[in-house]
């Protein structure tokens, strides 16, 4: 059994319906989806705000690659276009975990860079899984408790199911 955590957000366009994408194409295979939050961008950050959840996956045949391959076709098919390193985005689907394997590829890196400082990612985790674990670095709780969170909305009027 291979088991994924997968982080969803969008900027642009019907941000709510671009997370809906993800998790309609994951249907078959969708354990838990947390709740849709609003937050700031990272990286670049003159741009609209983010929505930002997490989807917990799961799949016999599915491995991490197959798992990445699997969030870049509906990156594809929310019609996404890579012109900028952390810009605006329809769909981004980002592999955070599978299994607590580590990975040190340069096409799949895993844990997904940056999971350790993204209340982004933490705080929706933690809501489909309070003992949420990134491989090597320690409880999402006790990580997400040295970050700031302020900036991370949830918003309980939006629904991905």
């Amino acid at each position: 059994m291979s088991r994924a955590v997968l982080s969803i957000g969008s900027n642009l366009g019907d941000r709510l319906a671009n997370l809906r994408i993800a998790v309609t194409g994951l249907a078959d295979v969708l354990v838990a989806v947390s709740p849709v939050y609003e937050t700031a961008a990272w990286g670049v950050t003159d741009q609209p705000d983010f929505l930002n959840a997490v989807l917990v996956v799961e799949h016999d045949a599915t491995d991490a690659w197959g798992w990445l391959r699997r969030g870049q076709e509906l990156e594809n098919r929310a019609g996404r276009v890579r012109e900028l390193h952390w810009g605006p985005r329809t769909l981004d689907v980002d592999v955070v975990t599978v299994d607590g394997v580590r990975s040190d590829d340069p096409e799949l890196l895993l844990p997904h860079p940056g999971t350790h400082e993204r209340a982004t990612v933490l705080v929706p985790w933690l809501d489909v899984d309070p003992a949420a674990e990134v491989p090597g670095r320690g409880t999402a709780a006790d990580l997400l408790a040295g970050l700031d969170t302020a900036g991370v909305r949830r918003r309980d009027d939006l629904e991905l199911r």
